[in-house]
């Protein structure tokens, strides 16, 4: 085996690893600041000035990278986020968040590696049995398994070297994902918005590379609710809202009802208990104090017909506040769903992990 030497360009490496760095940064700034490039390259500009990135830093030179790779555009003057700048922002985000996730601490699981050409392989590996199509071998993992073995670097594949990627047998399914809008989402000095679009971004990039014949769709509900494409979930803020779950889930079940996929699924973010709903007249009834019973049947109402079209409701709460408790116990079972509590900092690993568990589950 020949072995061909190059000299290694530390200034490369330096420039690429500044520019990966404020890569990370400029997407961190615009999940946070609702998808405005501008305001974002002002932050980063005050950033530079107080002293938070060196001096010696071109800004515009990175803006005008970001423009030349088509991340960015100009219109009027001003910066403004492409489609493919958004589908970018939740790849990185997917990878920060993926290392996190059970199957992933053993480095198996490299984007490179499968570059979202699968078609209906899973993501997940196991070794080969007899039967198995030799098409499906994983040559990379297989072939460094010889090394191993052999503590040598001759190719002598051996049986017990080769892993095959796991054929996905699951049906395909249909994903309504509910985000809170409401005001609470930020309240009390506590950020819980962003990480719930993280997750979007995030699961909205699985679903995309690994799982295309699933469909996504993304319900926002404050006073009433609203779907918007995946691509502008960056754009994701909060608003003077209260928290009106039974339109939330009424909208999710009328957008998955007209989906052609067999398995159909809610999964809900919140961190409030209901406090308004629509009556069938068109107006609102609200009320923030404690759980009203009018609100909360009515919502209720909503879970029920969910359960008749089984369509499950996954409710995953980030704030373990009593009341908000109480009605997502009646509403998982009513509704036959599953409910967790997690925190904002684990809000992504966990919903991921959840996602994959249950496309395994529908495997076999």
């Amino acid at each position: 085996m020949e072995f061909r030497y190059q000299k290694l360009d530390r200034k490369a490496l330096m420039e690429q690893k500044l520019y990966d760095e404020l890569k990370q940064l400029f997407q961190m700034l615009m999940i946070r600041l609702k998808g405005n490039a501008e305001k974002v390259k002002e932050v980063m500009q005050l950033l530079q000035e107080r002293g938070y990135i060196d001096e010696k830093v071109q800004l515009q030179d990175f803006f005008d990278s970001l423009e030349a790779n088509k991340l960015l555009r100009k219109v009027e003057g001003k910066y403004e986020t492409t489609n493919l700048g958004k589908l970018k922002i939740g790849e990185e985000v997917f990878r920060e968040i993926f290392p996190k996730l059970k199957r992933g601490g053993s480095g198996q699981h490299n984007l490179a590696e499968y570059g979202g050409a699968m078609g209906d392989l899973g993501i997940e590996k196991r070794k080969f049995v007899f039967g198995d199509d030799t098409k499906h071998l994983d040559y990379s993992s297989s072939f460094f398994n010889n090394i191993k073995r052999s503590a040598s670097l001759e190719l002598s594949l051996a049986e017990e070297d080769l892993e095959v990627f796991e054929l996905e047998r699951a049906t395909d399914t249909a994903l309504a994902l509910m985000i809170d809008i409401s005001h609470s989402m930020i309240l009390y000095g506590e950020d819980r918005i962003t990480p719930a679009k993280e997750l979007a971004l995030a699961l909205a990039h699985i679903i995309r590379t690994y799982y295309p014949k699933d469909d996504l769709s993304v319900v926002l509900f404050g006073d009433d609710a609203v779907k918007i494409e995946p691509r502008d979930i960056v754009h994701i803020a909060v608003g003077p809202y209260h928290t009106n779950t039974q339109m939330g889930l009424r909208k999710a079940r009328e957008i998955l009802l007209k989906k052609r996929q067999l398995n159909k699924q809610i999964i809900m973010i919140t961190d409030g208990k209901p406090s308004m709903i629509k009556l069938t007249d068109g107006t609102f009834y609200k009320n923030s104090f404690g759980l009203d019973p009018e609100i909360v049947s009515r919502t209720l109402d909503e879970a029920i017909l969910c359960r008749k079209r089984s369509i499950p409701i996954t409710t995953f709460m980030i704030t373990d506040d009593p009341i908000l408790v109480e009605f997502v116990k009646k509403l998982t079972k009513i509704n036959m769903g599953k409910a967790f509590y997690c925190s904002p900092d684990n809000l992504g690993s966990f919903i991921i992990d959840n996602f994959l568990d249950n496309k395994r589950k529908r495997s076999y």
